[in-house]
C-alpha cells in the first residue's frame, strides 16, 4: 500500500454505526476516543436504527450528518472508515455492507456470532483488500504493550507458566435491562467471548498463541434478575469457564473466569519465568476497560515492586474507560496510512474465535483440543 502525502495529512473520516445517544459503547468509548485524536480523525456521520435517536445523537455528539439506516452511511463519499458498535448478532450484516462499499472497518469484538461468521468477514476483507480491524483493544493497553516488550527483552527469562483469574463483572445475579441479551448464549456476547476473549487476547499477544487446551464450562446461576423491574429470567450463558493447556512456546497456562464481581480478586494475571515474575492486576475483570497495574521482580529480588508504565506506551491521552479504544485508534491511524500491522485484523480476530471455539468443543466433549 503506497502512502501519498495527501493520505498522511488528511484526517481520516469515520462513520459510526450504532451511536445510541442514551448509552452504549460508542458514546462511552468510540466518540471520546476519536475526539481525543482529532489530529488524526474526524467523525463525519452517524447512524442508529431510528430517526429520533439519529437526530438526538447528531445534536449530542456534534456530528453534522446522521441516518436511521446503515446503507446511507456506508455509501457516503466522506466516510473512509466505518466503525461498527452495535450488538454482536448484527456485526455480520453491517460489516458485510461496509466492506461491500469498499470502506475500511473497525468492528467491535466479538467479530462474529461464532467462528463461522468471523471467517466469512475475514475472507471478504481480504477479497476487498481493505484495512479491517477488530476491537480487541486490551492488547493496546499501555500496561499490556509494556509487558509484551518486557517479555521480549527477557525480563522473566524463559516463560514457564502463566495464570489468569478474572471476574466477568456481568453474568452475575442482576443485570441492567439493556444488557440482558448478554445472558442469552445464542447472541454470541457471553462471558467466554467478551471477558475471557479480551483477556486471553492480551495474554496471547504477550506470550504467543495456544497450542493445546482442555476446558470446563458450566452455568452455576440458573437465573438472573433484571435491575429495576425485579423480573427473573433464565441464564443460558456459562458463568464459570476454566481453561488450561500449553502455549506454542511450551509454557503452561490456566484461565478461570467467573460471573459477577468478587469481594476478593477481580483480575490477576501472573507470568512466571526462569529469571523473574510479572503480575498485572485491576479492579475489574474486563482487561480491555480497567487500567492494569504492573508489578515485577527478578534476580535477587524476593518480592514484586510496581513497575510504572513508561510514557512511550501512551499513544493517546488517558481517558478512563475509553483509554484503550483511543490507544487502538492511534495505532489504526498508522496502519491506515502506512500499511503497518499494529491493530488486530479480522484474521487475528479469527485466531481468537478459533481459540474460543476450541474451548467450547473441549468443554462439550471432554477432549483436549489442538490448535495451530
Amino acid at each position: 500500500m503506497t502512502t501519498t502525502s495527501k493520505n498522511r495529512d488528511k484526517r481520516i473520516r469515520v462513520g459510526i454505526i450504532g451511536a445510541n445517544p442514551d448509552r452504549g459503547w460508542a458514546a462511552v468509548a468510540h466518540i471520546p476516543a476519536l475526539k481525543s485524536l482529532s489530529h488524526d480523525f474526524e467523525i463525519t456521520a452517524l447512524s442508529t436504527s431510528r430517526r429520533e435517536s439519529a437526530d438526538a445523537a447528531s445534536r449530542l455528539f456534534g456530528v453534522p450528518v446522521a441516518f436511521d439506516n446503515h446503507r446511507d452511511l456506508v455509501n457516503r463519499a466522506d466516510v473512509d472508515v466505518v466503525a461498527i458498535t452495535v450488538k454482536v448478532p448484527y456485526h455480520l450484516e453491517l460489516a458485510t455492507a461496509a466492506l461491500g462499499a469498499g470502506k475500511a472497518v473497525y468492528c467491535e469484538w466479538p467479530l462474529g456470532n461464532g467462528l463461522k461468521e468471523a471467517e466469512t468477514l475475514a475472507a471478504l476483507a481480504k477479497k476487498k483488500g481493505v484495512l479491517a480491524v477488530a476491537g480487541l483493544q486490551a492488547r493496546s493497553a499501555p500496561s499490556v504493550a509494556y509487558v509484551r516488550d518486557l517479555i521480549k527483552q527477557g525480563y522473566v527469562g524463559e516463560v514457564l507458566s502463566t495464570t489468569l483469574i478474572g471476574s466477568g463483572m456481568g453474568w452475575g445475579p442482576t443485570v441492567e435491562p439493556y444488557n440482558a441479551y448478554l445472558n442469552d448464549k445464542k447472541n454470541g456476547a457471553t462471558m467466554l467471548s467478551i471477558a475471557l476473549g479480551h483477556a486471553a487476547d492480551a495474554l496471547c499477544h504477550c506470550l504467543g498463541e495456544v497450542r493445546e487446551l482442555s476446558a470446563t464450562m458450566t452455568v452455576r446461576r440458573k437465573s438472573f434478575t433484571i435491575a429495576g423491574t425485579g423480573e427473573s429470567k433464565p441464564m443460558t450463558a456459562d458463568d464459570q469457564v476454566l481453561v488450561s493447556g500449553l502455549l506454542e512456546g511450551g509454557a503452561t497456562f490456566s484461565i478461570h473466569y467467573r460471573g459477577g464481581v468478587s469481594r476478593g480478586t477481580n483480575l490477576l494475571w501472573e507470568i512466571n519465568g526462569t529469571e523473574g515474575d510479572l503480575q498485572l492486576t485491576a479492579a475489574g475483570g474486563q482487561a480491555q476497560i480497567f487500567e492494569m497495574t504492573v508489578r515485577g521482580g527478578k534476580g535477587a529480588q524476593s518480592s514484586l515492586e510496581v513497575l510504572p508504565v513508561p510514557e512511550k506506551y501512551w499513544w493517546s491521552p488517558p481517558q478512563g474507560p475509553s483509554t484503550n479504544v483511543a490507544q487502538a485508534y492511534a495505532r489504526f491511524a498508522r496502519d491506515y496510512r502506512e500499511g503497518t500491522h499494529f491493530c488486530p485484523t479480522f484474521d487475528d480476530a479469527v485466531t481468537r474465535h478459533r481459540m474460543l471455539d476450541a474451548i467450547e468443543t473441549a468443554a462439550a466433549t471432554g477432549q483436549r483440543q489442538t490448535l495451530g
